[in-house]
């Protein structure tokens, strides 16, 4: 199960779909070995630790600055503009 999971997560196209993979085979793999068995377990650990990442990858993106918001819409601006001294 684990190494299935594996290598559709690597196929994936984004980490969006990897967490559609993921639920998918958690699914199938409770389904099959019943709710109560680690093989379970593990496939839902996999889809938290998966959605965990998205989610901290969300929080890296919107950390910027006031400041660095305005220069990414406007870069020739002169409070963007970095001189080498």
């Amino acid at each position: 199960m684990t190494t299935t999971l594996k290598v559709e997560i690597a196929k994936a196209a984004n980490l969006e779909e990897a967490i559609t993979n993921a639920i998918n085979e958690a699914r199938t793999t409770c389904d099959l070995d019943g709710s109560n068995s680690a093989g379970c377990v593990v496939a839902w650990d996999i889809v938290e630790e998966l959605q965990a990442e998205k989610s901290h990858q969300h929080q890296a993106k919107s950390k910027k600055t006031s400041l660095e918001n305005y220069c990414d819409r406007h870069p020739d601006s002169v409070e963007c503009l970095i001189y080498d001294v």
